[in-house]
């Protein structure tokens, strides 16, 4: 672990739901804790670089803490996440600030209504701490944020700044997305919690799409309650969990687990075990024979509708665009119609396999490395 992150606060470092009690009750009073954070951030942001840069960020959070008191003086009417700073994923559309997405192209081409989510969050109490790194439109081209535990390796992407930014304590609830592992890979890198909850279950509207039908809206928190909470807001639908007792746990065995490195491998059957140590059922369920044609599959659609969803951007800057990005795009306008409606309908058996397997196998959760390994070293994927 890096020096900077050794100093630690009570305060700053607060499960989120106590935190946003203590802020409702101003005890302590939002100066007081914007204070604090404003001393984490000059010592954390700029080794780990995970927000975009902002001139007078914490003078902007004074005045927006001061109207959301003036708007709700009574505390005892105060929203659930009075006071909270949130960071947003820049490719979010947030009231006020340009989204860039991680690209060159002119932020007034990529402007749009301020994401639901944001104004879901916003009506709940949060302060905007700011906009947070992303790879380019959530692909795989790299910014410039670090891993807050060790700043020679990648935080993961491409929620890579929203990750980064809670990881390092610079705020205790961060949005982000995922296509194909943007949420749980980061999370894990950092050491946070990632939740991506089933497609949908929080508005994708004021998103820059990526491949609109798997870009899946999601967040990170430092602790599992503060992840209720935040979920319990956003997600449409949203029921209390009722839990009658403790789940059966499936492992997909097969090539889909031969891709983990050793060291990845071994993490995840010690994690099996101590979930088992404590009590929980893990079954072994073979599933996937097929996965290489279920990654082709995937990425098929993610390139075609990405190529779709680009096509009047990509005409227009093309050469703005990363490498990366570019390859993913001209591959996507190679993929047919038909090609794709098959990739879709192959994707659809897919669901109906798993679901059918875990009814075969009495499974009621399926657990597995949410990455290959740990974080590799380097900046540059």
């Amino acid at each position: 672990m890096t020096d900077h992150l050794t100093s630690t606060d009570p305060l700053l470092d607060e499960p989120l739901p106590d935190l946003a009690q203590g802020l409702t009750q101003e005890n302590p009073d939002l100066d007081t804790y914007l204070s604090r954070l404003e001393a984490r951030f000059q010592e954390r942001e700029p080794q780990v670089q995970a927000f975009l840069p902002e001139e007078g960020r914490f003078e902007r959070l004074r005045r927006e803490a001061q109207d959301l008191r003036a708007r709700y003086p009574d505390p005892a009417a105060r929203p659930d996440l009075f006071g909270i700073p949130l960071g947003v994923k820049d490719i979010f559309h947030v009231d006020g600030f340009p989204t860039h997405a991680g690209s060159r192209l002119p932020p007034e081409v990529l402007a749009g209504p301020e994401a639901e989510s944001v104004t879901q969050l916003k009506a709940a109490g949060v302060l905007i701490a700011g906009k947070t790194v992303t790879t380019e439109f959530a692909y795989f081209a790299p910014g410039p944020t670090r891993n807050p535990y060790n700043l020679a390796h990648t935080p993961g992407g491409s929620s890579s700044g929203s990750a980064a930014a809670v990881a390092a304590g610079l705020c205790p609830l961060a949005l982000g997305t995922q296509t194909i592992g943007s949420i749980i890979r980061p999370a894990a890198f950092c050491g946070v919690v990632g939740f991506k909850p089933s497609y949908d279950r929080i508005s994708r509207e004021g998103v820059i799409p990526l491949s609109p039908s798997v870009d899946h809206i999601g967040f990170f928190t430092r602790d599992a309650e503060g992840a209720l909470l935040a979920a319990s807001l956003l997600c449409r639908d949203w029921q209390e969990p009722q839990v009658p007792g403790r789940p059966v746990l499936g492992v997909p065995e097969g090539p889909y687990l031969d891709h983990a490195e050793p060291e990845g491998l071994d993490h995840f059957r010690a994690t099996c075990r101590r979930l088992q140590e404590a009590g929980f059922e893990v079954r072994a369920v073979p599933a996937m024979a097929d996965f290489e044609e279920v990654r082709a599959r995937h990425e098929a659609i993610v390139a075609a509708e990405a190529g779709r969803a680009h096509a009047r951007w990509f005409q227009a800057f093309g050469d703005r665009y990363h490498p990366k990005t570019a390859d993913l795009i001209r591959r996507g306008q190679n993929v047919s119609d038909e090609d794709l409606a098959a990739a879709l309908q192959g994707r659809q058996r897919l669901r109906d396999e798993l679901t059918a397997l875990m009814d075969q196998h009495g499974v009621d959760l399926w657990v597995a490395p949410p990455a290959p390994g740990p974080a590799p070293p380097g900046l540059d994927s």
